[in-house]
């Protein structure tokens, strides 16, 4: 697939969308919002990928929505469309928490406005030490999206999330992790294969349990521990009559890596 401002790879199971408009920060511009959609897309219905990385091109990750598009009324950000109309945005954020890959956000550089939030939809986030990361919607006068609000007071807390989102402070990478927002910062120049390395863990695993695994970690906070057991209950269920199960505890007998088909 080609597309103008995004560019979509493969490779070891791992596919990668990366943010390409370098010159304006990867800035959220011209039709970026929905070719991030339908690269999601790609990825999600391609049965070779087992986990997904979301990066940006040059020196930024995404500096969030294109500020000279909105000021010369020629976006194309849908910021118009009523409570009841989902943007391609919402579309986005709801596709990577829906799927049952892992996908994760490898922060090269800024991450603002909604390229942070956008980077907090994801499973997880890898940072380069270069990484910084900022609520700064109230700095140009409108209130955040992509999600902010509901992911992140569950990656830092209330209080931290408050004090984030009201004053639009932009945070460096080192801070980031101590917060709680982003897994770990490793040296810019080791981002894409620390990324990599990163990514390929989850390729071993069973991609059955981890998407049960996944939709049960993003009810956390909204069930009670009888309704937690109930859901173990029944996810343990369906991985039971699988051939990955069959597989798994085969290879273990084995003493050899067992090979996963999602089955």
């Amino acid at each position: 697939m080609s597309w103008e401002f995004v560019l979509f790879t493969k490779e070891d199971g791992i596919g990668t969308i990366t943010l390409n408009r370098p010159d304006s920060m990867n800035a959220l511009g011209g039709g970026m919002r929905q070719e991030i959609l339908a690269a999601m897309e790609t990825a999600v219905a391609d049965n070779e990928v087992r986990v997904i990385v979301v990066t940006g091109a040059g020196k930024a990750f995404c500096a969030g929505g294109d500020v000279k598009e909105f000021v010369s009324g020629k976006t194309r950000a849908e910021a118009t469309l009523g409570i009841d109309q989902r943007p391609t945005r919402d579309k986005v954020v709801l596709l990577i928490q829906s799927t049952g890959k892992p996908v994760i956000a490898s922060v090269n550089g800024v991450a603002a406005g909604g390229g942070c939030n956008l980077a907090l939809a994801c499973d997880m986030r890898i940072a380069s030490d270069r990484a910084r990361f900022g609520e700064t919607f109230v700095r140009r006068g409108i209130h955040p999206d992509w999600g902010g609000i509901w992911f992140l007071p569950r990656l830092v807390g209330y209080a931290r999330a408050a004090e984030l989102i009201f004053s639009g402070e932009v945070i460096d990478a080192q801070e980031a992790l101590r917060i709680g927002l982003v897994n770990k910062v490793v040296p810019h120049e080791e981002l894409p294969q620390a990324t990599k390395e990163f990514a390929l863990k989850f390729m071993k695993s069973a991609p059955i349990p981890v998407a049960l695994a996944k939709k049960a970690l993003q009810n956390f906070s909204r069930i009670d521990l009888p309704q937690a057991l109930d859901q173990e209950r029944l996810a343990q269920s369906l991985c039971w009559n699988s051939e990955d199960r069959e597989e798994g505890m085969k290879s273990f007998v084995e003493k050899r890596e067992p090979v996963f088909k999602g089955k």
